[in-house]
């Protein structure tokens, strides 16, 4: 798996809010939805991004913006434009006081705002559960990044801008799908970039020790490593490992072990009926007990309650 593999392991849209939002100025949307991940594309028109926190970015035709939640934020024709409207957790829309729109600004399919033809079109992708997105993916943004349209030429643009208002069947999946590929590529250009700030463990794929001792365990997770047999692989000794391991990584090669099977075993409880042991093997625990006290000290929740909020989050979207 090579690093960039390893990092854009993950985006799986399930159910993904998708919308349309067609505006005339002036405008403004606030954003308290909590989500893990939000996309903006523009289409036409411009639009201003203002984190609470953090410098506030403009966009154009083609420019595309990545808002890594929990975080607040405003998006507006104009920095100054009071919100007109406040998008709340699960794509629920209301005034600034908190009344409800009531489906006032529905203009069709996944289409929201003034009218159609509207000065300003943005496509709008939100990851609503926070497992949709590997957590290492997630620390590893910064709370809002933009990719401007001379940075990148992304063929997908004029696809999702036509299915996004299409209502046939299975088109949310085709959605979700076209979604995690705007992300990946989003990403992969993103961090192409020269002055990329990747997270520390991603830099470390290219080390030649630490590489293929991270390479090891994300591709074989459920082996019963050591950082002995790990060294061994590596050609150095125990000790020299956990050094540099810790120093270009920022965690100890057994904690960060642990955290890779924990992250898969929670995807393998969202995305399957599989048992709590056979998930426990599939990463590398020896019994479902073993997977079960780990898996609740690092996520304060059993995998059986995981799995159930996962599930009761499902099946309110889907009913939604």
């Amino acid at each position: 798996m090579d690093a960039l593999a390893g990092l854009l392991e993950g985006p799986r849209a399930r159910g993904a809010f998708m919308i349309r939002a067609c505006l005339d100025p002036p405008w403004a949307v606030r954003v308290e939805d909590e989500a893990p991940l939000t996309v903006m594309l523009m289409i036409r028109g411009h639009a201003w991004i203002m984190p609470d926190t953090g410098e506030r970015v403009r966009l154009g035709p083609g420019d595309l913006a990545i808002a890594r939640g929990p975080g607040p934020y405003t998006c507006a024709d104009d920095p100054g434009t009071a919100p007109q409207a406040l998008i709340l957790p699960g794509g629920e829309c209301a005034h600034p006081d908190g009344r409800s729109l009531n489906g006032s600004m529905d203009l069709g399919v996944r289409t929201w705002g003034d009218r159609v033809d509207g000065g300003t079109v943005v496509l709008i992708g939100t990851y609503l559960m926070k497992g949709e997105i590997n957590g290492r993916l997630l620390d590893a943004l910064p709370p809002l990044l933009t990719l401007a349209s001379d940075m990148w030429t992304c063929p997908l643009t004029p696809v999702l801008a036509d299915e996004i208002v299409r209502d046939e069947p299975g088109q949310e999946v085709v959605l979700d799908r076209l979604l995690d590929l705007l992300v990946i590529a989003a990403l992969r250009t993103w961090f192409a970039r020269p002055d990329a700030a990747a997270p520390a463990w991603y830099g470390a794929l290219a080390d030649p020790v630490v590489g293929p001792v991270l390479r090891l365990v994300q591709d074989d997770p459920a082996h019963p490593w050591t950082v002995a047999a790990l060294a061994a692989k590596a050609g150095v000794s125990r000790a020299a490992l956990a050094r540099r391991f810790t120093a270009l990584v920022g965690e100890p090669p057994m904690a960060y072990l642990t955290n890779w099977r924990l992250a898969l075993a929670a995807d393998r409880l969202r995305d399957s009926d599989d048992t709590i042991a056979a998930v426990a093997r599939r990463v590398g625990y020896g019994s479902a007990f073993a997977l079960s006290t780990a898996f609740k000290r690092s996520y304060g929740v059993s995998p059986q309650e995981h799995r159930a909020r996962t599930a009761r989050a499902g099946t309110a979207r889907a009913g939604g």
